[in-house]
Order: C-alpha cells, then structure tokens, then sequence
C-alpha cells in the first residue's frame, strides 16, 4: 500500500461552543437569580437599615423624632429586652414598642401589667390582632388596612387637632371602651386610638409608623402629632423588640405558620391552584402522541451518531472498531472481486488487496483483523487509515 498523507483527526469531545450551548440556559438563569438576589438584599440593606431605630438616620429610621424631642428637653432612651422596658414605665415616661407583634404572648402579657398600673403612656406602633387584645384590652383589629395613608383626625383629641391631616392610614382598629378616642377614621374605623387608664396613664395604639419615619416627618402634620404623642413626658423609652430576647419561662412560643403573614399562605394556595391547572392544561392529549405515519424515515447520520454516543459512553472501543473494520472489510471485497461472503477471511481478502495496491501485506492484515485500539485516539487514527485504504482502492 503506498504511503498516503493521513487525513487530520476528529475528536469525539465535544467542543466548548457544544458544551456552552447546552448549558447556556442554565447559566442565565442561575445568573439572574443571582443579580435579583444581589439587588434584593441591597435594597433591603439600603433601605430598610435600622427601621424605626431613632439612632438611624436612614429614610426608615426614627432619628430625626428623636433629635426634635431633645431639642424639647425629652431624653431618648432605646432598649431592647422586655426587662429593661417593663423597669423603665413610670409616670414620667413613654414607652414606645416598635414592633409589637415580634412579642410572644407571655412577654406581652407581662409588658401590659408592668404599663397598666404605672401612670405613664404606652405607644403601641402597627400592633396587629396578634398582639393589640392582649397590649391594649378592649381594642381589635380589623382584617382590612385603610385605603388611603393621609387621613384627617375626625376626633376631639387635642393632640389631633392640632396636628391635623397626617399619614396615619395603615391598621384600622375598633374598641368597645365608651372612653377611648377614636381619630383619624377610615371607613368609620380609627387609625390611631387613645384608651386611657384607671391609673392616670394611656395606651395609643397608632396604626402605621409613617409619622416616625426620617423621610415623612416633615410632611403634613406627621412632625406635629409625632412631637406630642412622644413628648408628653420628659423622658421617651424606645422599646425595639429583639429575637434575641428570650421570653420568660413557659411561655407560649409562636409556631412556623404563625410567623408567616397571612399574605404568604394565600399566595402559596394561589400558585398551587395555579401549578394544578397547568399540569391539567399540558396534560390533555389530543390524539396520538406520534402523528407520523410509522415507520419514519431517520438519516444514516443521526443513527451513526447516536450508536457513536453509545459506543463512547460505555467505553466500547473494541465493538467500535470491529464494527467499522467489518463495514470497511464489506465495502471493499467487491471492488477487489471477493466475493462478499469471504470479505472476512484474511486468507482471501488479503491476497486480493496486496494485488491491487503495492504496500506490505501485514499492514493491511493490521489495519483489517488487527486488535482493537487502546484508546480514543488511536480509534480514530484507525477510522482515517480505513477510509484513506478505501479511497486509494477505489482509484487503482
């Protein structure tokens, strides 16, 4: 057989361009959850940092409220444990808790009797049905928010009328106390309640903390009622509730579903109902699942490719090499006058080749019945030396 240059290989590997088009998608997406998470968590770092905290100054932050209570003569004070603010209520305080509702149901029975009997005010900040029953006696919430944020104070509370309109709209409450005051209505339900005491103290549970935030003091009569619910005392005790602070011994402790707000349960049934229509919706047939008529035709290609996988993926060099040496043996018996039947007798095949290509004939029995190759490299230097014999064949 003359020498022949050997045709350049074909890796089998697949390419980088093949791998980044299969996973392309994947990467995108997992990028764009990444990015969202990224802005997410900026925004709520930004934003959201300090929340009601009258030491931030962020827009959330309270610490403009506080700085005009100084310049006013009345020290604030932030605590953060349940001991530290049922020691703090006296006559000559406020005691404000920020988030009512992170309270477990002990603490806050025990954060009412300390404030019941102590002569000073208590300021209840967006206290929902969880926990206004048991912080202010007497008053509910209702389930619906207020439709608008800036109210008008509907009431004869001194305090209201002064301030006038003020962004109050948030939880509406109503009480079954003859001598609570009931401001800043909407749909006849009051935004800001002011429940006074046996012991010369009041509670004012405030349906949103609009009216403290750094970025809408200064709008409306927000500063105004801000000022004289806070300020009615010479000293303000910032009550910032902690999940660090432990609850007393024995006390009930919220369960998971309690800490999810109702708004997540209603989506998550939503997107349930949701995920059983489309599983419905794609699972109507609407006749057979193969509309061709069978057998359908496939290009040789795509079966020689897809036994190629397979051949690849269960490491079957020797399989594929005897098959394309018994392909190779086939086509070329009848271009040497074999007949097909010996193509795969050496004694009978041989002989013919040598006598039609000058080359040694232990080459060809090598190429033809030699062993498989020991790995991929080689089984694809032995597919171009079949196909570089076939081609000088067919020109002698």
């Amino acid at each position: 057989m003359t020498a022949e240059a050997t045709p350049p290989t074909t890796s089998t590997a697949p390419t980088a361009r093949a791998v980044w088009t299969r996973t392309r998608g994947i990467v995108l997406a997992a990028v764009l959850l990444l990015a969202a998470a990224v802005v997410m968590a900026a925004i709520r770092s930004t934003e959201r940092h300090g929340a009601l905290d009258p030491r931030s100054a962020d827009p959330y932050g309270s610490h403009a409220v506080a700085q005009l209570l100084a310049d006013r003569g009345v020290t604030t004070r932030v605590v953060t444990t349940l001991r530290a603010a049922r020691a703090a209520a006296g006559p000559d305080t406020t005691l404000l808790v920020a988030v009512p509702d992170r309270l477990t149901d002990s603490q806050q029975t025990e954060l009412r009797r300390a404030t019941s009997a102590s002569g000073g005010r208590t300021v209840l900040v967006a206290a929902s049905g969880w926990s206004v029953g048991r912080l202010a006696p007497g008053v509910s919430a209702d389930p619906a928010d207020s439709l608008g944020t800036t109210l008008a104070p509907g009431c004869a509370l001194p305090e209201a009328r002064r301030a006038g309109d003020a962004d109050t709209g948030g939880i509406r409450y109503t009480t079954t106390r003859l001598d609570a005051d009931s401001c800043y209505p909407s749909a006849r339900l009051a935004t800001l309640l002011r429940v006074p005491a046996a012991s010369g103290g009041d509670t004012v549970v405030l349906g949103a903390p609009d009216i403290l935030y750094n970025d809408r003091l200064d709008q409306r009569g927000n500063a105004s009622l801000a000022l004289q619910l806070l300020g009615s005392r010479p000293h303000l005790v910032w009550y910032l509730p902690s999940l660090s602070d432990a609850p007393a011994a024995g006390s009930d402790r919220k369960s998971f579903l309690d800490l999810i707000p109702s708004g997540w349960l209603w989506a998550t049934l939503q997107l349930f109902i949701a995920a059983v229509l489309a599983a419905f919706w794609r699972g109507r047939r609407f006749g057979p699942l193969v509309p061709e008529q069978l057998p359908v035709a496939i290009r040789a290609s795509e079966t020689a490719e897809g036994r190629a996988r397979l051949y690849r993926k269960a490491n079957a060099r020797d399989r594929a090499a005897a098959a394309l040496r018994s392909a190779a043996r086939t086509r070329l018996a009848p271009l040497v006058g074999v007949p097909v039947a010996q193509a795969h007798t050496p004694e009978a095949l041989l002989p013919a080749l040598s006598a039609h290509l000058a080359g040694d004939g232990q080459e060809l029995r090598s190429l033809l019945f030699g062993p498989p190759p020991g790995d991929d490299t080689a089984l694809i230097a032995l597919t171009d030396q079949l196909d570089a014999l076939e081609r000088e064949v067919r020109r002698s």
